[in-house]
């Protein structure tokens, strides 16, 4: 006895005929009828009274009708709940993300485009440091997380390349560097630079500038960066996407002349993803990422 049993007694049930039944469920009528009598066989108990053309319940067949409902309504359920886990339509992901990639709005692009799709996948969002970021991706810490790149990964993860974008100095509104038209990479060779989480954009600007940087403290997040600098305590070479975003007073920013040096986002995740939901993910990401590109090219050619 087994679900399709049960199927073909509800039909029989509706239909109070095998012919028509059986024409409901795509099967011929002697097949339908040996699958009724096998039903009957293993309950032990008539559940239909035939007649020369209609057929009715039994006491038995009455008492199964709301049980094979219910039966036949939950495996059906079990069945789509299923088929949604392993499209990736439901389940939990673990996401961790550094500030910049709020300030740049490429986090809430992409948690919202997806729970717009899958608005059943429950999402934990929370900022974590990027020095460890990956490494708790690795271990399964997060599922997935939003870093600022270039940086090392650990064996094991992959990185999608998103949105890139270039440098600003970060300085004290009392500096003397803020009353110069421009900002030069050589007027900063004898500044301190306070270090964000993500320094390739200071190493790039002392390079530019032909000089060794004087390095000061690495505070972690871009708040506690611009802090630093608000309180005199050197400049600070940060992502575009901080100006607008955080302002604290005794701040301002400024472009550096000639400065080419940029960094990007990138969405890391497990090579070896088992999570359907979290692999939906990263499909979504990977999509929206190219359409992207290919918007932008077409546009640089036009």
């Amino acid at each position: 006895m087994d679900i399709r049993h049960f199927r073909y007694f509800l039909a029989v049930a509706r239909q109070g005929n095998f012919t028509r039944a059986a024409e409901v469920l795509g099967i011929a009528p002697p097949t339908l009828t040996r699958q009724i009598q096998d039903l009957e066989s293993a309950l032990g108990v008539r559940l239909f009274v035939r007649q020369q053309r209609q057929v009715s319940l039994t006491e038995a067949g009455r008492a199964l009708l709301p049980e094979a409902q219910a039966t036949v309504r939950q495996f059906e359920l079990a069945q789509r709940n299923a088929q949604r886990a392993g499209r990736g339509e439901t389940g939990h992901i673990e996401l961790g993300y550094v500030a910049s990639a709020v300030y740049s709005g490429v986090l809430q692009q992409q948690v919202q485009g997806f729970s717009n799709e899958c608005a059943e996948v429950s999402l934990s969002v929370r900022e974590a440091p990027m020095a460890s970021l990956p490494v708790m991706v690795a271990e399964g810490r997060f599922d997935l997380g939003y870093v600022r790149s270039p940086m090392t990964l650990p064996e094991g993860l992959e990185a999608i390349r998103l949105k890139a974008e270039g440098f600003v100095l970060a300085l004290a509104a009392d500096s003397w560097l803020a009353r110069l038209k421009s900002v030069s990479a050589q007027h900063l060779q004898n500044e301190t630079f306070i270090l964000p989480e993500q320094i390739s954009g200071t190493l790039q600007v002392a390079a530019q500038g032909d000089f060794a940087p004087a390095l000061g403290p690495q505070p972690g997040g871009l708040v506690a960066v611009i802090a630093l600098v608000s309180l005199r305590q050197g400049v600070a070479v940060v992502p575009e996407s901080v100006v607008g975003h955080i302002s604290l007073p005794n701040v301002i920013y400024r472009p550096i002349e000639g400065c080419e040096a940029q960094s990007w986002l990138s969405l890391i995740y497990r090579r070896f993803e088992k999570s359907a939901a979290v692999t939906r993910y990263i499909e979504q990401v990977k999509r929206v990422s190219a359409h992207e590109q290919q918007a932008s090219r077409i546009s640089s050619h036009s």
